[in-house]
């Protein structure tokens, strides 16, 4: 893994923290089961367009019971505008089932039983442990990756690297929130192709901002 650079961590932190002070998910959810369903969905596809989907798919499906009963072809109209639909459908239906006959229908609150889960990996399962059941967790998707590592608080080339660092170098109680602040920097400023360094209020503390 490659050596982490030294950076002034808390600095940054305090300043995301006064930047995004309600930086929460953007996925609409009632319970554990409409998270976990909506983040599945939400992999290649707009948490906006997801938040379309969902009302309709839980109407139809309003709990793992339900879904269970369901096969692929029946899931698949409901979410066929979101990307990989067909292997998302799939996935829901199969995670449904393993919910019902190993867990009573539940959402399970460990890494571990997550991970068993059709389509869950550890962004997916990091995202419901910390927004559905409060347990310290850093989520990796995109604008986590990208952000963190032009603030140099990462210097990891894969997700799961990343998330290893992030975990090392921000208080335990802080993996949550800084999640979603990174995410909202990435959505609102620190764009992947051409993002506004000259409005960046961590500019002054981003090399890759000042060009070094």
């Amino acid at each position: 893994m490659p050596p982490l650079p030294r950076v002034p961590v808390r600095k940054i932190l305090a300043i995301l923290a006064e930047t995004y002070p309600q930086a929460r998910t953007a996925l609409d959810f009632r319970n554990p089961f409409e998270l976990l369903v909506a983040t599945v969905l939400s992999a290649q596809c707009t948490d906006r367009l997801v938040n379309r989907v969902t009302p309709g798919l839980f109407s139809a499906y309003p709990d793992a019971a339900a879904m269970a009963q369901a096969g692929p072809a029946e899931i698949e109209p409901l979410i066929a505008r979101c990307g990989l639909f067909r292997t998302k459908a799939k996935n829901l239906a199969a995670a449904a089932r393993l919910l019902v006959e190993h867990h009573g229908g539940q959402v399970p609150d460990t890494m571990e039983a997550l991970l068993r889960l059709p389509g869950v990996g550890r962004k997916t399962a990091n995202v419901v442990l910390s927004n559905a059941f409060g347990v310290p967790a850093i989520a990796v998707d995109t604008h986590v990756f990208r952000v963190a590592r032009r603030l140099a608080l990462a210097s990891g080339t894969t997700p799961a690297q990343v998330e290893t660092q992030l975990r090392r170098r921000i208080p335990r109680l802080d993996w949550a929130a800084t999640h979603h602040r990174l995410i909202w920097h990435g959505r609102l400023i620190c764009h992947a192709r051409l993002p506004e360094c000259g409005r960046c209020p961590l500019l002054a503390l981003c090399a890759h901002g000042r060009g070094l």
